[in-house]
């Protein structure tokens, strides 16, 4: 960053986000984007638009969108990965501005099929699990973040349509979970080699120190709660991110529009 400043170059961000909706229903409407990624995108073109009245060269940010990376072990169809993909691009054109940009695994090795894709970022990035799980074992952040997405696997998988017991689904996710974290991490190293200078964000909270700046994307009450984890449910004073069944245990009411399931809305 200080680079680009002494340069009065436009300063570039990248965010690896919006993977995919999770596969639970119970969270999410759709395997589509929807109102929480709209207000998102609004959010970082608004956030972008701010630094650049501060910094007049302005600012550059590149989402790197991972759901690529990882949607085989999250049980995600590569077609509703590349739906998901299609329609955040389209999202961030009708911004109707050049400082937002959208990069993914596709990007990376253009023509390739999804199975290659990864089966690349495994023999050029990802780290041995043995290496991992010592990692995990010994550094307190690094096993916060594996704990979290054992939580998450758990929770996506845990929905209405799972028949077998929770505690064989808790060993599966935990399994997956440095599998996951794995190919994330290996995705950074990608992202890091891809864009050198850029100055990393995270959707995840950060110690501070971090080389990587946390950002909560919505307002919500849970930190670790995504806009492709939750939807979106105005109330109020605003919009909050909430998982499906609990906007409906709330009693809020389903919004469509252009034929397809946006938000929820609390009287």
């Amino acid at each position: 960053m200080l680079d680009a400043i002494s340069a009065n170059r436009p300063i570039q961000f990248v965010l690896p986000a919006f993977p995919v909706k999770s596969p639970n229903r119970e969270k999410v409407l759709g395997h589509l984007p929807d109102l929480a990624e709209e207000l998102a995108i609004a959010f970082l073109d608004e956030l972008c638009a701010e630094l650049t009245e501060v910094y007049p060269p302005g600012v550059r940010l590149t989402i790197c969108s991972d759901g690529r990376v990882f949607g085989d072990l999250i049980g995600v169809p590569d077609e509703d990965i590349t739906a998901y993909q299609h329609e955040m691009a389209a999202l961030i054109s009708a911004t109707g501005a050049d400082r937002l940009a959208l990069y993914t695994l596709d990007d990376y090795a253009p023509g390739v099929s999804p199975v290659s894709l990864r089966d690349l970022l495994d023999r050029e990035y990802t780290e041995p699990l043995s290496s991992l799980r010592a990692k995990v074992r010994a550094d307190p952040d690094l096993r916060a973040m594996y704990l979290g997405l054992v939580r998450f696997l758990l929770e996506d998988r845990y929905g209405p349509d799972y028949t077998g017991t929770r505690a064989a689904l808790q060993r599966e996710s935990r399994h997956r979970a440095y599998g996951v974290l794995a190919r994330s991490r290996a995705w950074g190293e990608l992202v890091g080699a891809r864009f050198p200078a850029a100055v990393r964000l995270s959707i995840h909270p950060q110690p501070c120190g971090s080389a990587k700046l946390g950002l909560l994307l919505g307002r919500t009450p849970d930190a670790w709660l995504t806009p492709w984890h939750a939807v979106a449910v105005r109330e109020p004073g605003g919009c909050t991110l909430m998982k499906r069944i609990e906007a409906e245990r709330l009693g809020a009411r389903l919004v469509h529009r252009a034929g397809r399931p946006s938000h929820y809305v609390l009287p």
